[in-house]
């Protein structure tokens, strides 16, 4: 799975659940400061592979899959749990958005789940079939203050899983998205008033609450699983049920 970067994170809760239902795990990493955060946790889950994959090298996504490959033949489930904005894109003015950040965004959030997704499906035919669940939120339809070109990012992804999903599916492979409400972690730490949004996501849910990383990682195993067998190409909502409301 990609985007364990520490104990914070929605992609930890998820790596830890898959541990839990006995998945054999591999982690990726970008450079040498996130490898030494992203190796104690692996050895915490027992996972197998710790290997390096900057998602904007298409020569490093190819030999991530090739490595998995040589080590266990196939492969069952995907996990992509990354996004990247410049900071200075997430704050002030959309129309104030450079090309080059637009790019970044877009690349590193939306497009490496196709160039993974390419790179993964040999393994996954190997094995039969297989899932992917990616992680998106709602500033994907609705505007969400210093969300910016994020939230641009999140409706290309978005897309791309239905895309993703309607093109792999004759082989064996699922595609879907999670859109998790406001969590607390160290990524949302970098959206300016994050705390507003998490006061008003649970004075508004109708469940009176807000979610935890551990209630998406739950989701999120049961549509890797055989739960969701027939599941693809969808959006799923955890997120005490804000998504309905209109107001």
């Amino acid at each position: 799975m990609l985007g364990v970067a520490n104990e914070r994170s929605i992609a930890w809760a998820i790596a830890r659940a898959l541990a839990r239902e006995g998945a054999r795990l591999g982690l990726t990493y970008v450079g040498e400061a996130l490898e030494r955060r992203v190796r104690p946790l692996a050895a915490e889950i027992g996972a197998e592979l710790v290997l390096p994959c900057d998602v904007a090298d298409d020569a490093q996504i190819d030999a991530l899959f090739a490595e998995v490959g040589r080590s266990w033949g196939g492969l069952d489930v995907l996990v992509h749990a990354i996004a990247f904005a410049n900071r200075d894109d997430l704050a002030g003015r959309f129309v104030e958005t450079g090309r080059e950040g637009f790019r970044l965004a877009l690349d590193v959030s939306a497009y490496s789940l196709v160039a993974l997704a390419r790179g993964a499906l040999p393994l996954f035919r190997e094995a039969g079939g297989g899932s992917i669940v990616t992680l998106t939120f709602a500033g994907s339809e609705r505007v969400f203050p210093n969300y910016n070109v994020m939230g641009v990012a999140k409706a290309a992804l978005e897309a791309t899983v239905r895309y993703l999903a309607a093109d792999v599916g004759r082989d064996g492979v699922r595609v879907n998205a999670i859109s998790a409400g406001p969590i607390k972690t160290l990524s949302a730490a970098g959206i300016r008033n994050f705390r507003d949004m998490l006061h008003v996501a649970e004075e508004r849910a109708p469940l009176g609450r807000n979610v935890s990383a551990e209630d998406v990682a739950e989701m999120a195993v049961a549509l890797l699983g055989p739960s969701g067998a027939m599941v693809t190409g969808q959006v799923v909502y955890v997120d005490a049920g804000l998504s309905i409301l209109g107001v």
